[in-house]
């Protein structure tokens, strides 16, 4: 990139060398130069009025370039007319990048008035990319002093905003140590720490600079902004900082792109409403972007410092260098996974870790290694992200749900990928979820929920149970089911979690995993007994639907089996609220899920009960009695209700259905005794007909009393062939037919 011609000959168009970048001919044309199509019949008017915009620019780069001595804005016409051109501009299309390099020098010059400075700072929006050579020619002039605090602050804001438009970094890189002295400075200081985060490699980790930091926080108090940069010094290097920080991600820095956000998206939409074939290239990719905001242009893997033309040259001149070299790969020509294996140490995160999220390749790598810092990086930038782009959150972004959707859908997909949650998105979801109404990006909100990490019950019951709640008992049932489901994939992705470090963890480390898995036991008692509630609820309001049972009962199929399959030695049993509408369900589908749930429970219990026996496992916990107590309750009801008839008479359960026999006289149902098991039970009386139908195809009194002795055993294997597994294993392993002659009375159960 050269600078710009001297003022001498200021009518001499602007000249550019880098092969991502436009000249201003080529910016007012909305794309690149084209030599075989430079010349042209005619000019439309937008193109004539384009050409206008042009040279009013270039006059007040030009006239911005000559200025020598301190100019009163109030007093100068040709002055405010200048600034008002490049303001215009900047709104509507963005500057150039040999725009900056002029626009910046007199800014910070301090050869104007700190309002006009003010002005031309905020008007510095990009329509492509910030040569960097412009950024560390601007930066020099800080040595200097010649401006305001004020200026360098609102300069600093600016850098860090515009951090992601610089085409390359490694200048600036040099720059660390500048930026570190402007630490001493206590309004400069957040910001100076917020461009050091987004600058720091491992080799700008040092021991005088951590003593510096330290010496800034025993003066200053615990502020965040220091947190953040000792925070990724640790990560970068534990050894050289012993202090205990802050183990939990939070917002470290204020935003700083309030004077630019808001230009930067009109002058995208801008853009690409006026021509379709405008497609800056931002961050200096190299395919053009029709993504509007910023957080999507961050998805792209933008190019590295490295100027794109050698890369090129050398890597047709001799491929086998990429692999062989000490110095790092660039991530942009990562293709390949056997390109992975052999780079992967020499691999250097981008500076926009978003462009990590769409790369499955970088997604592997982050799984493999052990550097937490690229972990703190992609937080902090999803955090940062997820709290100015909510479109609930902030008033001005609902034109952009559908964008941010895709962003949410990405970061689910990354999620599912890792196969553990973003710390970010937790607190994304815990701020978020008191605003949010219940529809607004309903599907990707819920499915980040399921990903949320192991926390304490405390700050989940405050932040995620309580807005659910309320959200869960006013909305429809569609979105009670899809919350339901949301938290089902939220318990299985806690039990894998527990699985995985449970085969990872050593005979060594017995203590700590015992204390994990109490903390762990806790957790996922409390959310299977905050679903058993909003269950139980749900059920009453929406007089329990087969389509919500369902979904509750989906839920227990996990809970059930968690002791055998996941390991984790914790069994809850559903609430009455629950199990009895499944038990009494109109629908054989929900009753044959009840059947297999009882099954598992039964297993598992046993599988317990043995283990806790022959004392065989140091890390075994006892289930409480009041598990068995309560399993053995619901059992009784179950053999009452579906072979023994016996359910309204001995239902021991405090919720269950026991009734006095002067009740059940008054229902005028003869033998009531006998007359309310698998044959009578509302889910099964259709099978029954059908059954009828087909062993006595000539009676059409459909006599239920018919199915006894041998018709009672051809019913149930009619049964089995209809698909009711659960029922199958239920019946035979919970019930003990004593009597193979008569299949109609009771049998005797054992529990």
């Amino acid at each position: 990139m050269q600078r710009r011609q001297s003022s001498k000959t200021p009518k001499q168009p602007l000249q550019i060398h880098h092969k991502n970048q436009t000249d201003l001919s080529a910016w007012r044309k909305g794309g690149r130069i084209d030599p075989e199509k430079s010349v042209q019949n005619h000019q439309s008017p937008t193109n004539q009025k384009s050409d206008s915009k042009q040279d009013s620019l270039e006059q007040a780069l030009s006239y911005f370039e000559k200025v020598q001595d301190h100019v009163s804005l109030k007093k100068n016409n040709v002055l405010q007319k200048h600034l008002t051109t490049v303001e215009s501009i900047a709104l509507q299309r963005g500057l150039p990048p040999e725009g900056f390099d002029v626009l910046l020098n007199v800014a910070l010059s301090g050869k104007l008035a700190d309002t006009v400075n003010t002005r031309l700072l905020k008007s510095l929006v990009p329509a492509s990319v910030i040569p960097e050579t412009s950024v560390v020619s601007s930066v020099s002039w800080l040595c200097v002093s010649k401006c305001s605090g004020n200026i360098q602050l609102l300069f600093l804001r600016w850098l860090i905003t515009m951090f992601d438009f610089i085409d390359h970094k490694e200048q600036l890189h040099a720059l660390y140590g500048f930026f570190f002295s402007f630490l001493q400075d206590e309004k400069m200081c957040p910001y100076v720490c917020h461009l050091l985060y987004l600058l720091t490699r491992k080799e700008s980790v040092k021991p005088f600079r951590i003593r510096r930091l330290l010496d800034l926080q025993a003066k200053m108090g615990m502020q965040s902004h220091l947190q953040a940069l000792l925070s990724l010094y640790k990560l970068f290097c534990p050894e050289l900082v012993t202090i205990t920080l802050p183990g939990k991600m939070k917002t470290y820095f204020k935003n700083s792109e309030g004077p630019w956000k808001a230009a930067i998206n009109a002058v995208r939409r801008r853009n690409q409403e006026n021509s379709p074939v405008l497609q800056p290239l931002f961050l200096g990719t190299a395919q053009p972007q029709s993504r509007k905001r910023k957080w999507n242009t961050q998805l792209i893997i933008p190019a590295s410092s490295t100027n794109k033309n050698n890369l090129e040259e050398d890597r047709e001149k001799n491929r086998v260098d990429l692999y062989s070299t000490n110095e790092s790969f660039p991530v942009e020509q990562l293709q390949t996974f056997s390109q992975l294996l052999q780079n992967i140490h020499h691999l250097e995160f981008p500076s926009q870790m978003g462009s990590v999220l769409t790369n499955p390749l970088l997604l592997h790598y982050m799984n493999c290694t052990k550097d937490e810092s690229i972990y703190l990086r992609l937080y902090y930038w999803m955090g940062q992200t997820l709290q100015e782009e909510c479109t609930w959150c902030v008033a001005d972004n609902n034109q952009y749900e559908e964008e941010f959707k895709d962003f949410l859908e990405t970061v689910y997909k990354t999620e599912c990928f890792l196969q553990e949650g973003f710390s970010s998105c937790e607190e994304f979801l815990y701020k978020s979820l008191p605003l949010w109404d219940g529809f607004c990006c309903r599907s990707q909100i819920l499915r980040l929920v399921s990903w949320i990490p192991l926390s304490s019950f405390s700050e989940m019951k405050s932040h995620l149970y309580d807005p659910l709640a309320q959200l869960f008992f006013t909305s429809s049932l569609y979105f009670k089911c899809s919350v339901l489901e949301s938290l089902k994939e939220l318990l299985q992705n806690w039990l894998n979690w527990h699985v995985i470090h449970l085969d990872s963890e050593s005979d060594s480390q017995v203590h700590s995993l015992n204390t994990t898995l109490s903390g762990l036991v806790n957790v996922v008692a409390e959310l299977i007994h905050f679903v058993g509630w909003i269950s139980t609820v749900a059920l009453r309001l929406e007089n329990n639907p087969t389509f919500l049972l369902y979904f509750i009962l989906d839920f227990y199929e996990t809970v059930c089996d968690m002791y055998l399959r996941y390991n984790l030695p914790l069994l809850i049993m559903p609430p009455a609220g629950v199990f009895y509408p499944a038990l009494l369900s109109m629908d054989s589908v929900s009753l044959n899920q009840l059947c297999y749930i009882m099954y598992r429970y039964r297993t598992n219990l046993v599988a317990a009960k043995e283990n806790e026996l022959s004392k065989t496992k140091i890390l075994q916990f006892k289930f409480s009695s009041q598990t068995y107590q309560e399993y053995n309750q619901y059992i009784i009801a179950m053999v009452g209700c579906l072979w023994t008839s016996s359910a309204f008479q001995k239902d021991i359960h405090p919720q269950g259905l026991r009734m006095d026999d002067e009740l059940l006289k008054k229902t005028t149902v003869q033998e009531f005794k006998t007359s309310f098991n698998i044959v009578y039970h509302p889910a099964m009386m259709g099978y029954a007909v059908l059954f009828l139908q087909q062993a006595w195809p000539d009676d059409t009194t459909f006599n239920f009393s018919l199915i006894k002795g041998k018709k009672w055993n051809w019913y149930l294997e009619y049964l089995y062939a209809q698909g009711l597994k659960g029922l199958k294993v239920f019946i035979e392993s919970s019930i003990n037919r004593v009597s193979q002659a008569s299949h109609s009375k009771a049998g005797n159960v054992q529990v």
